[in-house]
């Protein structure tokens, strides 16, 4: 039988996507866990910049709708829409033994919730609350590692400075022998890239430089001179790793050139499914704790650039979310 703790407290408030750029919050009631279940009080939760910009402009395509539920998510695509996808909480209520544990889950920004308990995963000691919101996204790091191939000693390049980027650039620097540039319009990002073991160069510089041997790229910019500056530097044969996922909007790909002659693979990776060389071995829980371990490192605190309480984000969230916003992650803090 569930042991309940709080029963009088179980009162919550959901963050809901209203509108184009509209948000709200709304009031919600969890009750008390069934059988097999646990209600969390809400530590943080991380805004995905790029997913969730996608969804708070209403650019989640039709044809995609289904595919870009996230677990827990109620609504529908466009609009009005509870959304997100990186909460790390308390267990206040449930089993004797999940009780008090730090976890994190799959679910939207909301201070209060109840799952099954296959959803939450243990956050390890080691590993703070607030930079345990980034788990989704080192999650979607690993994956796109294993579906590179990249092996010690390669020349990598990493186009596009955001959280995944950054990350991407963290796994590989830890490569044995590996030299792994970052790529970026803002020099901001530099300091960050150095801590991670990996140069860091200005795009109108490695532009200029016609860098062209690179062993494995990864494209994480979301723009479409970022992607035509990952085949650019492409060397013979090598893979082009394309991380970025553009809602609605239509892409040009510059796939002529050299692109045929060089012989290039243009690599779709998304979080979606476990990488196929890892498939018959990892199910999701499995790569999710690997995620959650790997943060074992404080100089990730350093991805997470801005704190807001969560009663403000229906009011932050637009310049959070504004095309070309400054910053990197923002936590919500509840």
């Amino acid at each position: 039988m569930p042991i309940a703790a709080n029963r009088e407290n179980n009162a919550a408030r959901a963050l809901w996507i209203e509108g184009p750029r509209q948000a709200a919050l709304r009031s919600a009631r969890v009750g008390e866990p069934g059988a097999g279940e646990a209600r969390i009080a809400m530590l943080w939760s991380g805004i995905s910049r790029g997913t969730e910009r996608l969804v708070f402009e209403g650019r989640v395509p039709e044809s995609e709708a289904k595919s870009m539920r996230a677990p827990f998510q109620q609504g529908e695509f466009p609009f009005p829409v509870k959304y997100g996808y990186c909460a790390v909480g308390r267990v206040e209520a449930g089993p004797a033994a999940w009780l008090g544990r730090t976890v994190f889950c799959l679910h939207p920004h909301q201070s209060r919730f109840i799952v099954p308990l296959d959803m939450p995963r243990p956050v390890p000691e080691n590993v703070p609350p607030r930079r345990a919101t980034l788990a989704a996204n080192m999650e979607t790091a690993l994956n796109a590692l294993w579906d590179s191939g990249a092996g010690p000693g390669d020349k990598i390049v990493v186009i596009g400075a955001g959280v995944v980027g950054l990350l991407v650039a963290a796994l590989c620097a830890g490569l044995p022998g590996a030299d792994v540039t970052v790529v970026d319009i803002d020099p901001s990002r530099a300091k960050i890239a150095a801590s991670f073991g990996a140069k860091f160069v200005a795009a109108a510089d490695f532009a200029a430089l016609g860098e062209e041997d690179a062993d494995l790229v990864f494209h994480a910019s979301a723009s479409p001179q970022g992607l035509a500056l990952a085949l650019g530097c492409a060397g013979l044969e090598a893979s082009v790793v394309e991380m970025s996922w553009y809602g609605d909007a239509a892409v040009a790909a510059p796939l002529g050139g050299a692109f045929h002659a060089k012989r290039l693979r243009l690599i779709s990776s998304q979080v979606g499914q476990v990488s196929p060389s890892r498939r018959p071995r990892w199910n999701y829980a499995r790569r999710l704790d690997k995620a959650l371990e790997l943060l074992a490192d404080a100089r990730f605190d350093a991805l997470i650039t801005e704190e807001v309480a969560f009663e403000d984000a229906p009011r932050e969230l637009p310049r959070i979310l504004a095309p070309g916003a400054a910053g990197l992650a923002t936590g919500l803090r509840y």
